[in-house]
């Protein structure tokens, strides 16, 4: 997906939740109701769990819906539509640059290796899991024959929730009982292809 098709998608789904929005407000937004009876149907509409604009249920706080009658009566539709993000990189681009081509110089070296590279040529590096990431961005993780490398102990999974783990540790002891520590007891590992 080009950034242009990503661009055009969020767009999408920017003007589906400002439709959310309208249908939500529409009627306790009608300039013809009284405060009292405004109050009394957004009370209503806070109370109730609606079907969100991807189809999960959701609940809506009266401040919100507050504020969204207030953002259509001063911008119409328009204001009711989320603005698109705009987040700058965190990690800079010649730093990223230069993790691609440590990687494209010898394509065996892993994310943690570069990492390495990059704390001892910079004194700083960002964490392996970016350049991870920037790496499958850049197609850099496929060997020469076009196959991604074998992974050994890695915990992937296709789906979410096929994979779950716990970690728990021996304590101290506790009224002559050994104590163990859980650390969030069950929590989803890995990455999703």
């Amino acid at each position: 997906m080009t950034g242009r098709d990503e661009e055009q998608v969020r767009a999408e789904r920017a003007r589906t939740v400002g439709l959310f929005r309208y249908a939500l407000i529409r009627e306790a937004a009608d300039s013809e109701l009284t405060t009292r009876q405004r109050g009394r149907l957004v009370r209503a509409l806070a109370q109730a769990e609606h079907q969100g604009p991807f189809g999960q249920p959701v609940r809506v706080s009266r401040a919100t819906i507050d504020r969204w009658i207030r953002d259509w009566r001063r911008g119409g539709f328009d204001a009711l539509v989320p603005p698109p993000r705009r987040v700058s990189p965190r990690t800079p681009a010649e730093v990223l640059d230069l993790a691609a081509a440590l990687k494209r110089e010898v394509p065996e070296r892993t994310a943690v290796q570069v990492t390495a590279i990059l704390r001892a040529h910079a004194g700083w590096a960002p964490d392996e899991r970016t350049l991870q990431r920037h790496f499958a961005r850049l197609e850099l993780t496929t060997r020469p024959t076009g196959q991604p490398p074998a992974a050994f102990g890695r915990f992937e999974a296709d789906a979410p929730n096929q994979r779950w783990t716990g970690d728990a540790l021996h304590g101290p002891t506790v009224n002559g009982r050994k104590a163990i520590l859980c650390d969030r007891p069950w929590r989803r590992l890995g990455t999703y292809n």
